[in-house]
C-alpha cells in the first residue's frame, strides 16, 4: 500500500477536499490521509510515498522532518531542500536569464546591523549606502519589500526619497528589495501544478483577500497574451523545480511582468479562490499526487529538481528555452484541458503583489 500525505496547518477546505479526491480517484493500492507524525528519527522512513507540504514555511520542525522524509525516498512536494534555499531576489535574477520580464529590482542591506556585527562588517559595501545613486536606477513610484518574505508583511509603497528615508528604518534587520512599480492594465494569477498544468485567473490584488479573484470582470483577453503568460509560467516552474506554485503577472503595454512567483504553498482556500478555481486545484493536485505515487521508486530519490540545479550540476548555462520541455516523469492519464479566466481592461493602477 502506498500512502499520500498532506502536511497542513490552519487550512480547513483544501486539505480535506484533496484527501477525499485522491481516495475517490486512486487505485486500491494508493490511499491519502493527513500526515501523522509519531516520532522523527534520523534516516527513518516517514512511511509516505508522497507528501504535499502546505505548512513547513511556518514550522521549522516540519521542514527538518520533510528533509529527512525526502532522504528516505518520499516525493515531497515541493522539494524542501530547494524551498529552504529559495528567495525572491534570486528568483527575479533567474527570470532575467530565462527570458521572463520582471520589474527592475535592486537589493538593499538591512537598516539595523545583524547580531554580532558592526560597521566594520559592512566595509565591503563601498559606496553602497549612497542611496540616491542606487535608487535612481529604479526610480519612483516603487515598492520596498523583504527579499525573502511573504503575506504582504513589511511591504511599503514609496513615491519619493522622503518616503524611503521614513520607511527604511522601520524594516530593522530585514534585507529588502527596492522594486519598480508596474502600472498595469491587467493582472493575472496562475496556478502551476506538476510543471505542466496551468490555470490562468483574472486577479485584482487591491481588493480584499476574498474578492481578489474577479470572475465578474472577465473579458476578451488577448489569446497571444494568454499563450505568452502560460509559456512564462512553465519556464519559471521548470527552472525553479516547483510542482505546486502560483505566478502573478502585471501587464503593462501588452507585456506581462512576473511580479511574484515564489509561492510554494499558495492559497487554495475555497472562500478566497472561488469554487471553480478550488475545484480545479483540488482535482489537479489529486491527479498529480496519484501519478507521483504510481511512479515512486523505493530506495531512490523521488524529488523534483529544477533545470537551474540540473544545468548547474552538468556545467551548463541558463539559456533561454525555445520551447518549454515536458516533465520527464511519464504520465499515465490524459492531460486535462487548460482553463483560463480572462478580464476586461480597467483603469490603470499601480502595485507589485507580495507572495503569500
Amino acid at each position: 500500500m502506498k500512502k499520500i500525505g498532506i502536511l497542513h496547518g490552519k487550512e480547513n477546505t483544501f486539505p480535506q477536499a484533496f484527501v477525499e479526491a485522491v481516495n475517490k480517484k486512486a487505485p486500491k493500492n494508493i490511499i491519502a490521509e493527513p500526515v501523522q507524525i509519531e516520532r522523527v528519527a534520523q534516516g527513518e522512513s516517514s512511511g509516505y510515498a508522497v507528501i504535499i507540504d502546505r505548512i513547513s514555511q511556518d514550522v521549522p520542525f516540519y521542514k527538518a522532518y520533510l528533509k529527512n522524509a525526502a532522504l528516505c525516498d518520499t516525493a515531497v512536494i515541493n522539494n524542501p531542500f530547494w524551498w529552504s534555499a529559495d528567495e525572491k531576489f534570486f528568483n527575479n535574477a533567474l527570470a532575467t536569464q530565462i527570458g521572463v520580464p520582471v520589474p527592475k529590482t535592486i537589493l538593499l542591506p538591512s537598516h539595523v546591523f545583524p547580531p554580532d556585527t558592526n560597521e566594520n562588517s559592512f566595509r565591503n559595501l563601498f559606496g553602497y549606502f549612497k542611496w540616491e545613486a542606487n535608487i535612481e536606477t529604479i526610480g519612483f513610484p516603487a515598492f520596498m519589500k523583504p527579499h525573502a518574505g511573504g503575506g504582504w508583511k513589511s511591504v511599503y509603497k514609496l513615491n519619493h526619497m522622503g518616503d524611503f528615508y521614513a520607511k527604511h528604518p522601520q524594516t530593522g534587520q530585514l534585507v529588502m528589495l527596492f522594486q519598480e512599480a508596474i502600472e498595469f492594465t491587467d493582472y493575472f494569477r496562475c496556478y502551476c501544478l506538476d510543471r505542466q498544468y496551468v490555470r490562468i485567473m483574472a486577479y485584482e490584488p487591491r481588493n480584499p483577500h476574498h474578492l481578489r479573484y474577479v470572475k465578474e470582470n472577465a473579458g476578451q483577453a488577448n489569446k497571444k497574451l494568454m499563450e505568452t503568460i502560460k509559456d512564462y509560467v512553465l519556464r519559471l516552474n521548470h527552472a525553479l523545480g516547483y510542482d505546486f506554485n502560483t505566478v502573478e503577472f502585471a501587464v503593462r503595454d501588452g507585456v506581462p511582468y512576473a511580479i511574484d512567483f515564489c509561492n510554494p504553498a499558495p492559497d487554495a482556500d475555497v472562500h478566497s479562490v472561488g469554487q471553480e478555481n478550488f475545484d480545479w486545484v483540488v482535482e489537479t493536485a489529486a491527479k498529480m499526487a496519484i501519478d507521483r505515487a504510481k511512479s515512486h521508486k523505493a530506495g531512490q530519490s523521488n524529488l523534483t529538481w529544477g533545470t537551474y540545479i540540473q544545468n548547474s550540476v552538468a556545467g551548463m548555462g541558463m539559456s533561454v528555452p525555445q520551447e518549454t520541455p515536458a516533465p520527464k516523469t511519464k504520465k499515465t492519464t490524459a492531460k486535462p484541458k487548460e482553463e483560463t479566466t480572462e478580464k476586461k481592461t480597467p483603469a490603470k493602477r499601480t502595485t507589485t503583489k507580495k507572495a503569500e
